[in-house]
């Protein structure tokens, strides 16, 4: 069998060259939530010979960590990783084999990431898996059981899955996706959900990714997340990300005319989650109103000013 990694790589499969696909780094490193990760372990673990390895889907919000779950299980497994992103035009033959025209005039076929995994004995993440149409997931309905094999129309050939090969598939949970046929979950199993992190881990996600951003700006944006988090608001560990970056960006860009570390902070809020994100009381009271439930009153000032503080405009002047 091929070493993977190499555009070059080919292997031949009933008369039939496939070029494979490359492999994905998988240095991002999984922080928190460490029961999830043995979950997901424990579905690619294989207890006898008669057994079979599960393929698992991970459900969260966007920007929760999912595909970095699952890279940071497959680098603990020692196998080379590849990714296929799923989209709503994705068809039977992006999943499995693609023909490509080459200089010569003649036909040349790539393995998907998918299938190069399935070659190799890698693992495979199908990501944003609800994002995929029925066609696409019945072309893999044989893959996903006892059978462990797909069929390429394309290319005429049958290809069976190395014994070391195993895959999961990532899935948001918006409404921004297709609703994926019965026959397909049950194959897709267990579902193992991934939560938002606790703050001690959200800062260190934080951390991790900015490590040279100040103390101050880390805590005001864990701070945001966290309360917001509170109140059932979906803004994510990314969302985190996006508005420190931003901010530190435009800390930096004139520095004969600095912005305040403050300014500089709700900027980049606005700009990353918009204006609304100012105010996470009216938020959550918009997001609660059908279900008839109250939250607790918070706004953008108290992340500045203390609940006291005679500078704070939502001050009890009663106090």
């Amino acid at each position: 069998m091929p070493k993977s990694g190499s555009s070059q790589n080919q292997v031949v499969i009933d008369g039939i060259s496939l070029t494979l696909s490359l492999e994905v780094d998988q240095s991002q490193e999984w922080i928190g939530q460490t029961d999830v990760l043995k979950q997901l372990l424990a579905c690619w673990l294989v207890v006898h010979e008669q057994d079979l390895p599960l393929a698992p889907r991970l459900i969260g919000p966007p920007g929760i960590g999912k595909t970095t779950l699952a890279m940071a299980a497959s680098r603990e497994k020692e196998q080379s990783l590849y990714i296929y992103q799923c989209t709503s035009d994705t068809r039977p033959e992006d999943l499995l084999v693609t023909p490509v025209l080459i200089e010569s005039g003649k036909i040349a076929y790539h393995a998907s990431p998918l299938v190069t995994a399935m070659i190799t004995g890698g693992i495979c993440i199908l990501d944003e898996g609800n994002r995929m149409n029925e066609k696409s997931w019945a072309s893999l309905a044989p893959l996903l059981d006892h059978r462990r094999y797909v069929e390429s129309v394309i290319a005429g050939i049958t290809i069976p899955a190395h014994q070391d090969f195993r895959c999961c598939v990532t899935m948001n949970d918006d409404e921004s996706t297709y609703e994926i046929p019965d026959y397909i979950l049950s194959r897709l199993q267990p579902t193992l959900e991934i939560g938002y992190p606790n703050r001690q881990d959200e800062l260190a996600i934080l951390q991790y990714h900015l490590p040279f951003a100040e103390d101050q700006m880390l805590n005001l944006t864990v701070d945001f997340l966290q309360r917001a988090q509170d109140l059932n608001l979906k803004f994510s560990p990314r969302d985190g990300i996006h508005i420190l970056q931003y901010a530190l960006k435009r800390l930096g860009q004139d520095p004969d005319h600095p912005l305040s570390k403050d300014e500089a902070w709700r900027e980049a809020l606005v700009r990353v989650l918009g204006e609304e994100a100012k105010d996470l009381d009216k938020l959550a009271e918009q997001q609660n109103r059908a279900l008839g439930g109250e939250v607790p009153g918070v706004n953008l000032s108290d992340f500045f000013f203390g609940s006291d503080d005679p500078l704070n405009p939502n001050r009890d002047d009663d106090n």
